[in-house]
C-alpha cells in the first residue's frame, strides 16, 4: 500500500510544538503515559471478548512489553491490546477532538511556571505526544483485534505526519521511539539504561494490573534470559491504608485521571457483608477545564473481581459528583454487565448511595480538620456540589453541611448556614441573601443599602446554580431563605408605630406620581412603590417572592425552555433629591413629556445598577449624554 502524508491539525501542531520545547519539567512521565496506553488497550481487549467471544483475538497472555536497541537507541513501548484500525490511527494520533482545545492552549501558553504546565497538560490527557519530548521521531505500528492488516504512523513532530497499511502485524500496538541524546542537565536522561526504565515503572507504573517486561538486551548482553517483570500488579484498593504510601497512592490517581497534580484526598471504603465491593476514591485539587461541558466523561472505574470493567461507570456517583475518580471492584456483578444492566441494578444503587455518603463525609471531615484543604476544594467544586441541593433531596441535610458562602461580614472567608444562623440577632426571622454574576456587582447592588446601614449579614451567592438551590431548600433549620431583591422588606425599627405613619403620610404624598410613572412604564413593569431598602440610590428593581428573577428566566431559556417574562417592580427612594424633584415637577408641570423621558431613565439606570442592559441600550445613551449636555 502506498504511504500517504498528512498534516496535523492546527491544535496538535501547536501541542506538539509545546511538547518538543520541553514545557515538562520532568520528562520520565513519557514512559508512564505511554504504559498507561498500553493498558487501557489491554483492558478494552479482555472486556471486548468477554462481550463477544466469536472475537478473533489472543487474550491468553495479555502483558506490556519494553524493549531497548542501545546501538540504534530506540526504545519500544508494545502492548497485544485491542490495537487500532487504519481510520482510528487517523482520528486518534493526527487530531486533538476536543472543544475546548483552543481554551486549553491559550492557558497553557499563559501557564507562568513548568507546574502549571504540566497540570494542564494532564488534565488534557495527551498522553501520546510526551513521547517527543525525547523521541526525534515515533513510530505507531499496530493493528486492530479482529482484522488483518496492521497500520504504520511516523511521525518526527514537525507539522507532517505518514500513514501506511502494512502486512504481517502482531496483534496491538507498538511505540518505537528513536531517542534524542541524552541531556542530564536538561532532564533528558538516557533511555536505553535498564536501571533507569526500572526505576521509572517502580515508580509510576508498578500497580498496572497487567505485567509489564523487559525484553531483549537487559542483563549483561544476554539477550536469551527470560522477560522479566518489572511491576508487582497489586491491587492497590485491595490493600490497608498502611501497607500503602501516598506516592502509590497518588500514582494510580494520576493513571486514572490523566491529572499531573496530586489529588487533593483519598478516600477508600471496603463494604462487608451480602454485597461485597471495595472502593478507592479520589478528590481532585484542581477542577479540570471541561467540568461543566456537555461532553464531560464523569465516573469511576468499575472491576469485578479485579478484573475491569469499564471506564467512566456513570451508575456509581450522581452528576453533582462527577469530578471525583477512583476505582470501585465489586465482588458478586457478572463480568458480562452493561451500562443498560447497571441502570437497573439494585446493588448498584446500593453502592451509589454508600459512596455519596462516604465523600460527603470526607468532605465534612476535610472542613473540620484541615480549613487550608477545604478552602481549596470549595473554590474549585463548591459551584459543581450545589447542584445536589436540587437534584438529591435525600443527602441535602449532608450537604448543606458542607456547604459554604461568601457574606457581607465574612471578608475572604466563607461561612456555613449553620455559623451564619447561630450569629443572626435574636430579632431577625430570615437569613438574607443576594444573587449576581459577580462579588463586585453584588456588594455595590442598590438591594443591599438597607442591610449595610442596619448590620445585617446578607450571603453572597454568585454561582449560576444559586438561583435555583435556594428555592429548592427553602428553609435552614426553620430559618427562611430569603431574597433581598424580592418581595417587600421590613426591617423593623426602633419606633414602628412612628415608622408606619411615616409610610402612610409618604405613600400619600407620592401617590399621584407612583401612579403615573406606573403608566409610563407598562411594558416593563408591574407597580411602582417606594422602597423601605433604598439609603443612597434613587430607584431598584425587584420582583415578587414568586416571580423567577431575570438570571432564572436566561438560565431557562438557554435550557430551551419558553417561560414569560415577568414584569418587576420599581421601587423609589422618596429620601433621594432626584425622586423628589421628579415629584414636585410631576405636580407643577402640565407638559408631562420631558418628565416621561427621566421616568425611562430612571428605570434604565435602576436596571444598570444590578448589572443588567437597557431593553434599548441606544436609546438609554441619547437620553443620558443630552441630560449631561444640559448640566455644563
Amino acid at each position: 500500500m502506498p504511504t500517504e502524508t498528512f498534516e496535523f491539525q492546527v491544535e496538535a501542531r501547536q501541542l506538539l510544538q509545546l511538547m518538543i520545547h520541553s514545557v515538562y519539567s520532568n520528562k520520565d512521565v513519557f514512559l508512564r503515559e505511554l504504559i498507561s496506553n498500553a493498558s487501557d488497550a489491554l483492558d478494552k481487549l479482555r472486556l471486548a471478548k468477554l462481550r463477544d467471544d466469536s472475537l478473533d483475538a489472543d487474550v491468553s497472555d495479555l502483558h506490556i512489553e519494553l524493549e531497548v536497541d542501545k546501538d540504534a537507541r530506540t526504545l519500544t513501548v508494545r502492548d497485544n491490546g485491542i490495537g487500532m484500525s487504519y481510520d482510528e490511527v487517523g482520528e486518534l494520533i493526527g487530531t486533538i477532538a476536543n472543544s475546548g482545545t483552543a481554551e486549553f492552549l491559550r492557558e497553557l501558553k499563559e501557564a507562568k511556571d513548568s507546574a502549571n504546565a504540566e497540570g494542564l497538560i494532564g488534565q488534557f490527557g495527551v498522553g501520546f505526544y510526551s513521547a517527543f519530548m525525547v523521541a526525534d521521531e515515533v513510530t505507531l505500528v499496530t493493528r486492530r483485534a479482529g482484522e488483518q492488516q496492521g497500520t504504520r504512523w511516523q511521525s518526527r513532530g514537525e507539522g507532517t505526519y505518514t500513514l501506511e497499511k502494512v502486512d504481517d502485524v502482531p496483534q496491538g500496538t507498538s511505540v518505537i521511539l528513536h531517542l534524542k541524546p541524552a541531556d542530564p542537565d536538561n532532564q533528558l536522561h538516557d533511555y536505553t539504561s535498564v536501571w533507569k526504565l526500572k526505576e521509572i515503572v517502580k515508580r509510576y507504573s508498578d500497580f498496572i494490573t497487567w505485567p509489564i517486561r523487559l525484553v531483549g538486551e537487559k542483563r549483561d548482553g544476554d539477550k536469551d534470559a527470560e522477560p522479566e517483570t518489572l511491576n508487582s500488579m497489586k491491587a492497590l484498593w485491595a490493600r490497608s491504608r498502611d501497607e500503602v504510601s501516598d506516592e502509590e497512592y497518588h500514582e494510580l490517581y494520576k493513571h486514572i485521571s490523566h491529572d499531573w497534580r496530586d489529588p487533593l484526598e483519598i478516600i477508600q471504603l471496603q463494604a462487608e457483608g451480602t454485597f461485597e465491593y471495595q472502593a478507592l476514591l479520589f478528590l481532585p485539587s484542581h477542577a479540570p477545564h471541561d467540568l461543566f461541558t456537555q461532553n464531560f466523561k464523569r465516573g469511576v472505574q468499575l472491576y469485578v473481581k479485579r478484573v475491569f470493567i469499564m471506564d467512566d461507570c456513570e451508575e456509581l456517583l450522581p452528576p453533582y459528583l462527577r469530578f471525583v475518580k477512583g476505582v470501585v471492584d465489586a465482588q458478586d456483578l457478572s463480568l458480562n454487565v452493561s451500562r443498560e444492566i447497571l441502570q437497573q441494578d439494585r446493588h448498584i444503587r446500593m453502592m451509589q448511595r454508600r459512596l455519596t455518603k462516604k465523600v460527603l463525609s470526607s468532605v465534612k471531615s476535610m472542613m473540620a480538620k484541615d480549613a487550608e484543604k477545604y478552602a481549596t476544594f470549595w473554590r474549585e467544586f463548591g459551584a459543581v456540589l450545589k447542584e445536589g441541593l436540587v437534584v438529591d433531596p435525600d443527602n441535602r441535610d449532608a450537604l448543606l453541611a458542607v456547604c459554604s458562602f461568601a457574606t457581607t461580614k465574612s471578608g475572604d472567608e466563607t461561612v456555613t448556614l449553620k455559623q451564619y444562623v447561630e450569629r443572626m440577632p435574636d430579632d431577625q426571622k430570615d437569613i438574607y441573601y443576594v444573587t449576581g454574576e459577580s462579588r463586585q456587582t453584588i456588594d455595590n447592588s442598590p438591594h443591599m443599602e438597607a442591610f449595610r446601614e442596619r448590620g445585617i449579614e446578607v450571603l453572597l451567592l454568585t454561582d449560576p446554580v444559586d438561583e435555583v438551590w435556594v428555592d429548592a431548600v427553602g428553609e435552614f433549620e426553620g430559618k427562611r431563605l430569603r431574597s433581598i431583591a424580592k418581595g417587600e422588606i421590613d426591617l423593623g425599627s426602633e419606633d414602628d408605630e412612628k415608622k408606619d405613619s411615616e409610610r402612610e403620610k409618604r405613600a400619600e404624598e407620592y401617590e399621584g406620581l407612583l401612579g403615573w410613572m406606573r403608566e409610563q412604564l407598562d411594558e416593563d413593569i408591574k407597580e411602582v412603590r417606594l422602597s423601605s431598602r433604598l439609603t443612597v440610590s434613587p430607584a431598584c428593581l425587584v420582583a415578587d417572592a414568586n416571580d423567577l428573577t431575570p438570571a432564572l428566566e436566561s438560565m431557562y431559556r438557554a435550557m430551551g425552555q419558553e417561560v414569560p417574562h415577568t414584569k418587576r417592580i420599581l421601587e423609589l427612594n422618596p429620601d433621594h433629591e432626584l425622586v423628589k424633584g421628579l415629584n414636585r415637577a410631576y405636580k407643577e408641570r402640565e407638559d408631562k413629556a420631558e418628565l416621561a423621558e427621566t421616568t425611562e431613565l430612571l428605570h434604565a439606570l435602576a436596571v444598570v445598577a444590578e448589572g443588567g442592559r437597557p431593553k434599548d441600550p441606544g436609546r438609554f445613551v441619547k437620553l443620558a449624554a443630552e441630560r449631561l449636555q444640559r448640566t455644563l
